[in-house]
Order: structure tokens, then sequence, then C-alpha cells
């Protein structure tokens, strides 16, 4: 049964906040930004509205925006029932962007002017790295644009233009991720332009048109590195102490650090995690490593105060020098173009993202079913999650040696 409700975004702050829907159906939920503010103390938590009182004169006006949002959102559903189609929160938040958010589509009448509006519009909604990649791809097509002297709109997004384009960025020294994050986030663009009939020319949807992508020398940390990182004495420096803990919990839980750095008392409960990640808006639970209860049980079940992704990025690497793990590595990277090779340091690799790598692969080396790890990490083929773990030749045959086939 499909349940709508409305939440504040931040229901302690003392300036106005979002006001989130989300709407609950076959087991799945869907969060969705109204676009729509609130001062919290004219808030009814009960019922889901702006409060009746004379101190909010607007009130009625505001409450019958969240009840046309509500309507949209059920209206939203049912038509796509009725369609014969299977509900998911993509397909309701297109319908619903459709009906709210992109009402106006005839004010957008071209490439440009749609990118910075749909910008516009999902800033609040969408993380900040996300943001960043769509304004990212909004400059590179300015600066080709103005660089070639040539108009670009959707018509104008065909072979010919991917191939320039592909041109120009690594003419600008992109590596080959780069370019294919570009390629990328231009076909998402257009796709949503195409749903809301702004767009009606397919040249990106032809098969050469296609994302452009190389392995990454992504690294994983073994057990024996994760535990001389655990054990490495910071009481001198509380604050690098909580990131190399916080990273801990990383490292065993899987968690991306959009949700590992949000985890609160609630989370923890009966020796596992229970967590809706951002990303997929899907329940995990996770058994809790001996190393994670220590570590609730140190900050009395709550997490280290996080920093931002690049800081804590850069301390890591840090802690990874201090925790000696020094094993040289060959990394190479197209960029321009040309192959790049250079030789690191292992700690000079870490990042955030290098915790869950770890977990994955270190599950993976211990024995443990690849389905069951997946139900953590959320890879949706056991294809994608084999090319997603790091483990050297010499790893792979080890663990083979455990199978009875050599026995």
């Amino acid at each position: 049964m499909a349940n709508v409700n409305f939440f504040l975004k931040e229901p302690n702050s003392d300036e106005e906040t979002l006001i989130y829907l989300y709407f609950s159906y076959n087991r799945r939920r869907l969060k969705y930004s109204t676009g729509e503010k609130i001062l919290v103390k004219f808030w009814n938590t009960e019922n889901k509205r702006a409060k009746q009182t004379k101190k909010f004169p607007e009130y009625p006006e505001f409450n019958s925006r969240l009840d046309n949002i509500e309507k949209e959102v059920k209206n939203a559903y049912r038509k796509i029932l009725n369609d014969g189609e299977e509900p998911t929160n993509n397909k309701i938040r297109d319908e619903l962007d459709k009906a709210l958010r992109f009402s106006d589509t005839k004010e957008i009448k071209d490439l440009f002017s749609f990118i910075e509006n749909y910008i516009k519009e999902n800033e609040s909604v969408k993380s900040v790295a996300t943001i960043k990649t769509y304004k990212a791809l909004l400059r590179n097509l300015k600066t080709y644009a103005s660089e070639k002297n040539r108009r670009i709109d959707f018509e104008d997004i065909d072979l010919n233009f991917y191939d320039s384009f592909l041109s120009f960025l690594i003419g600008k020294g992109y590596s080959q991720n780069t370019i294919g994050k570009n390629i990328q986030i231009l076909k998402t663009l257009l796709n949503a332009a195409t749903d809301r009939g702004i767009n009606k020319y397919f040249g990106f949807k032809h098969s050469k048109f296609k994302r452009l992508s190389e392995e990454s020398d992504s690294i994983y940390l073994t057990l024996a590195e994760l535990d001389s990182i655990y054990k490495l004495n910071l009481s001198n420096d509380k604050s690098l102490e909580k990131v190399r803990d916080l990273f801990i919990i990383a490292c065993f839980t899987g968690l991306r650090f959009s949700d590992f750095t949000k985890l609160k008392k609630e989370n923890f409960n009966d020796g596992k995690i229970r967590i809706r990640t951002e990303k997929t808006d899907e329940t995990v639970i996770i058994p809790q490593h001996k190393y994670v209860r220590e570590i609730l049980k140190k900050y009395k079940n709550e997490i280290p105060e996080p920093l931002s992704n690049p800081k804590m990025n850069l301390l890591i690497k840090h802690i990874g020098l201090v925790a000696k793990i020094k094993t040289k590595i060959e990394v190479s990277i197209t960029k321009g173009g040309k192959v790049v090779k250079e030789i690191k340091q292992k700690h000079e690799l870490i990042t955030t993202h290098t915790a869950r790598r770890s977990f994955a692969t270190n599950l993976y080396l211990q024995e443990i079913p690849t389905i069951t790890i997946m139900k953590i990490t959320g890879h949706k083929t056991e294809r994608s999650f084999l090319k997603y773990i790091k483990i050297s030749q010499e790893e792979n045959a080890n663990k083979l040696m455990n199978h009875p086939f050599f026995k």
C-alpha cells in the first residue's frame, strides 16, 4: 500500500529548512525534495503540515502546495501502474519532475538553459559531488562551443559532435575516466530532457556514442594493514585519532562516505548495523566487527565527528604513512591520449573509498560467498562485483589452493 509523508531535512535548525517528501510503496521508499522551506516552529510534526497560526499567515497556501505534491506523487504511481510497468524510484521521480519541476518547459529553449535549470532544480536533491560533475560538463560544453566557434544545441549532439568533443577533452589533458564521466553525464541530461519532451533529437542514443573507461589502479588494504592502522597510538592527536576510527568503521562495514558519516545511535542494535543507503535507497544490515564494537564503545555508541571527504582523504594518507604502508605500486592512467606511468607508495593511494573496496575484497578472500557480500555492497551482478574487488594473481592462487579441487 502506498503511503505519503513529509519530513523536515533539519528538524533542529533555527533557520528555514527544506521539506522532503517520502513516498513508501511496495517495500520501497522514494525521497524527493519538495523545494518548500519552513521554520521548524511553524511545522506540525503530527499532521506533517504547517501549523494553523496567525504567526504564519500563509499556511493555507503553503499546505495547499504540499497537498498538490501529495496528489501528484499518487497520480504518478497510478499512471505507471496503469501503463503496465513496474514502479521504481526513478520512474516516479521523472513523472513528478514533469508535473512539478518542469511545468514551465516552454521557457527552456536550448541545451545550455536546460542544463542550468536542471542543476538549479536538483541542487537540494542530489549530492554535492553529482552537482559538481554536472557543472563541470556544462563548463566544458561552453568552452568547447567558444573555442570551436559553433553553436551547441540538442540537434547538434550526434556522432560528429561526439568525435569532436572527445578530441577536445583529450586535448585538454583529461584522463580517460574523466572524459567518460563527461559523456555519461551528457547522456543522463539528454535522457532527462527527452523524458520531459524538451529534446526531440536522438543522435546520442547511437551505440557508438558511448562512455570511455579504463580500469583504475584502485587499491585495497589487507587485514594486516588494517590491523596496523587500528593499533596506531594516536592519543596525542585526537583529530587524527577520530579520522582513523571513522575510517576503520568504513573498512569493516563497506559503507560509502555518504552513509558511514551519517550513522546514528539508532543504526546500531543487536550487534548489527541497519541503515538505508543514500545512493540506492535500500536497507542494508551488517554485522558489527569487533573493531567497530570497540570504537562504538569508545564513543558511547556514537561515531566520531566526520570531516569533509577531501580533508579525510588527506589525513588518511598521512595515517597510512605513519602505519608504514609503503609498498611500491606502479600506477598508470591515460591522460591527454597518452598512457602515463609512475611509482607511488601505497599510502599515497588511500582514500575513503579504499575502505569500501577493502571490505569487499577482504570478505571475498575469507571465502564469504559472493552473493552474501553483494547484499551489503549493493552490486547487482557477480560480474560487476568481481571487477570491483582487487586481488592479485598471487592472492587468487592462494585462494584456489584451499579449494577441494586442488587438494
